[in-house]
């Protein structure tokens, strides 16, 4: 028996939003714009540079044919361009896949290969894991150094430097909100202890 509180009471734009966490990147770059939002090294940037570097990797992915429910797998420290794909990777749909950089090149390309990553952004730090993973799979991801100015050394991986990719972006890209908060955002493994790591979708 259909309830009376299942009649007439669909989602509507006055009463239902869909909540994102991408949000709060637009909201603070609105209201704070010029306070600091990054600290690394020699680097500062203001929160409208941060969303503005948001915006052209969103749309730089989306140039490259990465779209909603794509994997887009990350092997970085804890540095500017780790903040940058948490937003600007799911601002066009694609989850976010965050890889432990203590794993070995096994466990990687198991990952990369388990969650069809499309793409991987990877510090030069970890140049050497990600090239010995990428060489193992079948179906090679587009990938995307990241040369942090703190670490200056690694392994180089590919021709498309991660600065590069991001003038291929659009400043002023029109991202917009899943149509519905159970898509997917993130891709997270399990350690493996008791086998192969396990995929935990956000």
């Amino acid at each position: 028996m259909t309830s009376i509180f299942d009649q007439g009471l669909e989602p509507r734009d006055a009463n239902y939003a869909v909540q994102s966490p991408i949000d709060f990147i637009e909201r603070t770059a609105s209201v704070y714009p010029d306070y600091p939002a990054i600290i690394h090294g020699a680097i500062r940037r203001t929160w409208a540079e941060t969303y503005d570097r948001c915006l052209r990797l969103a749309s730089a992915l989306k140039g490259r044919g990465i779209g909603r429910g794509d994997t887009v797998a990350v092997m970085l420290p804890n540095i500017p361009a780790m903040v940058e794909c948490h937003f600007g990777i799911p601002m066009i749909g694609a989850v976010l896949n965050t890889l432990n950089v203590r794993l070995d090149a096994e466990a990687i390309a198991f990952m990369l290969e388990h969650g069809e990553a499309k793409v991987v952004i990877a510090d030069r730090e970890f140049g050497q894991v990600i090239k010995d993973a990428v060489r193992h799979l079948e179906h090679k991801p587009l990938v995307i150094d990241v040369d942090d100015p703190e670490y200056g050394e690694g392994v180089q991986v590919s021709d498309l430097d991660y600065e590069a990719f991001l003038q291929e972006g659009d400043p002023k890209f029109q991202w917009s909100f899943p149509e519905n908060e159970w898509d997917a955002i993130s891709l997270n493994y399990t350690s493996g202890t008791t086998g192969n790591p396990k995929g935990v979708v956000y």
